[in-house]
């Protein structure tokens, strides 16, 4: 049973037409299938394995919906999490420095639903002080003897780390420094060097003896480091979703040809054991995988994600590199419906009245007139769907006595009301020349 606060968060973003952050596994329709072979993809990457996984999905099979509900379960097994939605202009994916930050910025935990570096940080510290007490030679009291003794562990824990990128230990011990001595800003800008914000004052990177920003491959060395104190902190390991991949099809040519050779790095240091602990998945409409301006355009990347999709969905391998959503159709669109109606009518007074008026039939009902109203498109709907279940038709029921959606309610789709992926969606010729939203 969800938690009033759970059901208001789904409600309230489907209303607003957003994919929900949590409560996705309450959602998810026509997934399920997956779920048994991604838990053992996370059971390995808990032992200390890499792994790699290319979602693949039309318009409207639900993309960055299944990659935060696979986010949603890994954090309910003790990951770390963080979506990186890649653009040319703020987070190329070739330019690691930079989805690196993003990926510190988004970091999520089980406690913490963004912004978690710093709680990962300062609970690794305090990891290290309780591995440090528990030697029992060492008196609780003595702080100074204390911190001695933890700044050794640190770099005794990051010694592999340290050859590489001795930066990333010189930056935790003097965050580590700045917290002891309560000094607080200078603690958030080290944190912010680290976490690869730029801008950070040179007064603050001077108390740690480093000079400039991180670049590429410093970013690559810190993430390492950020696995390491992860594990050490408790975690399971990190999941990473870089959503939006296909975006690179659109991109200058030398920077389309820069980040598909960095995502051919990334798979081979994952295989070669360089990120133990590291889940990475890619999400990506067919024709990047396919099509002649996206992974075919590096045939070593291409080899490496081929899987064979000729045969009947029915009998697609979820233990394969790639895998492929199952597009929606009419009745997983009415299932998503009536779940959804159930979810509301649990937390409302008038749960009988929802039930009998939006039943599934009406549910199923509107779905149709929705994607008629698309041209026949499920894959342009779920959005629009959603939201309108809940604003014009939930919402109504719940609150008037006497509104029957259907003798007062008469639905209606304008193009002010839908993203440019959805328009876009409704003229398409092919389901493969657009992207997924929601």
């Amino acid at each position: 049973m969800l938690s009033p606060h759970r059901r208001s968060e789904i409600i309230d973003a489907l209303r607003r037409g957003t994919v929900p952050r949590s409560g996705l596994d309450v959602l998810a329709v026509g997934i399920e299938r997956f779920a048994p072979t991604l838990d053992d993809d996370l059971n390995g990457v808990s032992a200390g394995c890499g792994a790699f996984k290319a979602i693949r999905g039309e318009y409207g099979s639900g993309k960055t919906f299944f990659g935060r509900w696979l986010q949603e379960r890994a954090r309910s097994r003790g990951f770390a999490t963080s979506e990186v939605q890649i653009s040319e202009t703020e987070t190329p994916l070739h330019r690691m420095e930079t989805v690196y930050r993003r990926l510190t910025e988004r970091l999520a935990t089980q406690d913490a639903s963004e912004g978690a570096l710093r709680n990962v940080i300062d609970g690794w510290f305090y990891t290290l002080e309780e591995d440090v007490l528990a030697e029992g030679d060492l008196d609780p009291a003595d702080a100074e003897a204390l911190v001695a003794r933890t700044d050794a562990l640190l770099e005794q824990r990051l010694a592999a780390v340290t050859r590489q990128a001795p930066a990333f230990s010189a930056v935790l011990r003097a965050y580590r420094q700045a917290l002891v001595a309560e000094d607080q800003g200078l603690a958030d800008g080290l944190l912010g060097w680290l976490g690869g914000q730029p801008n950070i004052a040179a007064s603050v990177k001077r108390t740690a003896g480093i000079k400039g920003e991180i670049d590429h491959f410093g970013a690559t060395n810190f993430l390492a480091g950020l696995l390491t104190i992860l594990r050490d902190s408790g975690y399971t390991g990190l999941l990473l979703v870089l959503d939006e991949v296909e975006t690179l099809q659109r991109m200058r040519t030398d920077t389309r040809e820069k980040g598909l050779n960095a995502l051919r790095q990334l798979v081979d240091e994952i295989d070669a054991g360089r990120f133990p602990g590291l889940f990475v998945v890619t999400t990506g409409t067919p024709t990047f995988y396919d099509g002649p301006q996206g992974v075919q355009r590096l045939p070593p990347l291409a080899q490496r994600l081929h899987v064979d999709f000729g045969t009947d969905a029915r009998f697609d391998n979820p233990r394969a590199v790639q895998i492929r959503l199952p597009g929606l159709d009419l009745d997983l669109l009415g299932r998503l419906g009536a779940k959804v109606r159930d979810i509301y009518a649990e937390g409302s007074s008038n749960a009988e009245r929802l039930c009998e008026l939006a039943d599934d039939t009406y549910v199923r009902d509107l779905a149709q007139a929705l994607t008629g109203q698309l041209g026949g498109r499920v894959g342009v709907a779920p959005r629009l769907f959603l939201k309108k279940l809940v604003g014009d038709v939930l919402d109504r029921i719940d609150q008037f006595d006497d509104f029957d959606p259907r003798r007062h309610y008469a639905l209606t789709v304008t193009p002010t009301e839908m993203t440019a992926a959805e328009r876009a969606g409704m003229a398409a010729g092919s389901v493969d020349d657009v992207e997924l939203e929601l």
